[in-house]
């Protein structure tokens, strides 16, 4: 199945054993894919379902329901400052590839972004573009941006984790047994780092401080090192 071209449907598309295809889809696996009458590709539903499916012009019929196994077996929260200018897009786009199921963006005392509603909207196509892309089963969720100090005790779980570059704290990996199944949450920070205040009220929430290495890293990658810390630990 990996040689057929993979797209994201809504639920509401499914209609017994057929899918309606916006005209937006219609014409990317027509036009872009050039597909045909006939041709198979495989729809999924951006949470954990695979359909092998084909084009019938408009719409396109159902053939079977497809099993796969893509995802990590821990469920990861990254806590992300948004970082300047586009790099948000690249945060999403590649940790969707490594395997994250949430993704938080937050306002720190340092961020100068302040997003817009249509940014939210751009940031979960290209989560879904990239889940399509690395055939994953689900499409993570992106939610809406919040202040760091309100995202705190947003998540409720044993493993949370605030990511600090300039002190001497252990370093993740050292936290990262596999343990089976659970849920992790990692906060990254802004460039320039996390205020003395942001880091208190952190260990205060629950969250361990932890060092990514020796090296500082910028806030667009200190995510993508994350996250595939944890991608590694947890699929041996």
């Amino acid at each position: 199945m990996a040689q057929l071209q993979r797209i994201a449907i809504a639920l509401s598309q499914f209609q017994q054993n057929q899918i309606l295809l916006t005209p937006q889809q219609q014409h990317y696996l027509s036009r872009v894919l050039r597909l045909q009458k006939g041709d198979r590709f495989i729809a999924m539903d951006g949470i954990n379902k695979w359909w092998l499916a084909q084009l019938e012009g408009e719409e396109a019929q159902i053939l079977e329901l497809l099993s796969v196994e893509t995802e990590l077996p821990v469920s990861i929260t990254l806590m992300v400052a948004l970082p300047k200018g586009n790099g948000f897009d690249e945060v999403v786009r590649c940790c969707t590839e490594l395997g994250v199921a949430y993704i938080a963006p937050v306002m720190s005392d340092r961020t100068l972004l302040n997003p817009s509603p249509q940014k939210l909207e751009r940031w979960q196509r290209i989560a879904s573009e990239a889940a399509e892309q690395s055939e994953r089963s689900f499409v993570p969720t992106i939610l809406e941006p919040i202040s760091f100090n309100a995202a705190l005790s947003l998540f409720v779980t044993n493993h949370k984790y605030i990511c600090e570059g300039r002190r001497n704290y252990p370093h993740l990996k050292n936290y990262l047994h596999n343990q089976g199944e659970m849920s992790i949450v990692i906060a990254t920070g802004p460039e320039g780092g996390w205020t003395e205040k942001e880091l208190d009220n952190a260990i205060q929430a629950g969250f361990q401080p932890v060092s990514l290495g020796r090296r500082i890293l910028r806030a667009v990658t200190a995510p993508i090192v994350a996250l595939s810390l944890v991608s590694a630990a947890s699929e041996i």
